[in-house]
């Protein structure tokens, strides 16, 4: 009867710490799927920033009146490279997607720099990568609710507090950044 019940204890045991490792393993892969994540929406920015320069060097010789639609891209640019953290990323970002919108908007105005091969193959470079961050943007937000609710569901909320766990950023717009752009075709 002891051997029994001893047997039964031990099961109970390795069950137990079974769960617990099956829990860690769990928040772990979570955790490194939003650290993926966020990696991989820093690679599109980091091609769209290396476009950025580019694109802006085509634009001044034709666009001679709109050294502040050029100015605001560049600062936005700037914002985005000193960005440390998610939020910070998200306010900076959306700037520069506005800053961008902005000045393919103006540009319908310079039939010369919208015939330009190369302002045509960087707009369309720029608006690729626009694309594929908004789709990493989408995955991250994903991978990071699931890791947000996990570390908050019983009873892996135990574990996660035992790992010092805590609920990460989503990448959000503003709502400031939802409004439309506001474009100035005066040349004066």
């Amino acid at each position: 009867m002891g051997v029994i019940i001893l047997g039964l204890i031990l099961f109970l045991v390795v069950g137990a710490i079974m769960y617990f490792v099956a829990i860690y393993n769990g928040l772990i892969r979570l955790k490194h799927n939003v650290d993926k994540a966020w990696s991989n929406i820093g690679v599109l920015l980091k091609q769209r920033h290396d476009e950025i320069p580019k694109l802006i060097k085509v634009c001044e010789g034709h666009m001679k009146y709109e050294r502040e639609t050029l100015q605001r891209v560049t600062e936005a640019r700037t914002a985005c490279m000193g960005a440390t953290t998610v939020g910070q990323a998200a306010q900076s970002e959306n700037m520069l997607a506005g800053a961008l919108k902005s000045l393919f908007a103006v540009a319908e105005n310079y039939p010369d720099l919208k015939a330009n091969q190369s302002f045509l193959q960087l707009q369309g470079r720029v608006t690729s990568l626009e694309n594929n961050i908004a789709d990493r943007r989408e995955f991250y937000n994903e991978s990071v609710n699931n890791y947000n609710i996990r570390i908050q569901q019983l009873p892996d909320v135990f574990v996660a507090n035992m790992m010092n766990m805590s609920a990460k950023e989503l990448f959000q717009i503003t709502e400031e950044d939802k409004k439309d752009v506001d474009i100035n075709f005066n040349m004066t």
